[in-house]
């Protein structure tokens, strides 16, 4: 799936000086099966970026387009695309606090039916989380909770990941399992993705370096 930005202004970014970003205000398309690392300080719309291409945000000016299909934000028809070909790994994660780390990750599963428990334990076996089955999401560290919505986000068929600074609370070790288990799904998937981050590249395997 082919992503397209025309011309995308968010309007709380609408008074600022574009001119050195390659994304807002400018034209550029996101290649199906394309890995696009978008790096940027804080407060320059990282999330804002992410949250545009999921759906959450109608609040800007220029065109967002899947396929040379402009996106009209309907209900139904975001509903759809989440489940079939757009997932997402938030900034702050956005799991439910009451569930437990395996209840977070089958809400998610039983939505789409995309996997079974045993590959659901066997990516918690690969990220180091199989001791966070029973513990609820309030009481775990903000590395687990962000391991736990990375597993998550791999529980549904997808085209397009978009990941909002995701090892910002993980240590290199736990960084280069996430990658592993991230880039071996967007390759079965034969998906693309998109990370941003506040500069680091983790050495992960980009076609597109932009700067936000």
């Amino acid at each position: 799936m082919q992503i397209h930005l025309q011309h995308i202004i968010p309007q709380p970014l609408a008074e600022k000086d574009l001119s050195v970003s390659d994304i807002w205000n400018k034209e550029i398309t996101f290649k199906a099966g394309e890995h696009i690392h978008v790096h940027a300080p804080s407060g320059i719309g990282k999330s804002t970026l992410i949250h545009i291409l999921y759906g959450l945000r109608k609040d800007y000016e220029g065109a967002l387009s899947f396929n040379n299909k402009r996106i009209k934000i309907r209900a139904s028809y975001i509903s759809n695309m989440r489940k079939k070909n757009i997932s997402v790994v938030f900034q702050d994660m956005r799991l439910f606090p009451s569930l437990t780390g395996l209840e977070n990750l089958t809400v998610k599963n039983s939505l789409t039916n995309f996997t079974s428990d045993d590959v659901i334990k066997n990516m918690m076996q690969q990220l180091g989380v199989e001791h966070l089955l029973q513990k609820t999401a309030n009481t775990m560290s903000l590395g687990e909770q962000q391991r736990i919505a990375i597993i998550r986000s791999l529980l549904q068929p997808f085209n397009w990941l978009l990941l909002d600074e995701p090892f910002s609370h993980l240590d290199n070790n736990n960084i280069e399992k996430a990658k592993a288990l991230i880039i071996q799904t967007c390759k079965k998937n034969n998906a693309g993705m998109c990370i941003t981050t506040l500069g680091e590249t983790y050495d992960m395997f980009f076609h597109k370096s932009l700067n936000l």
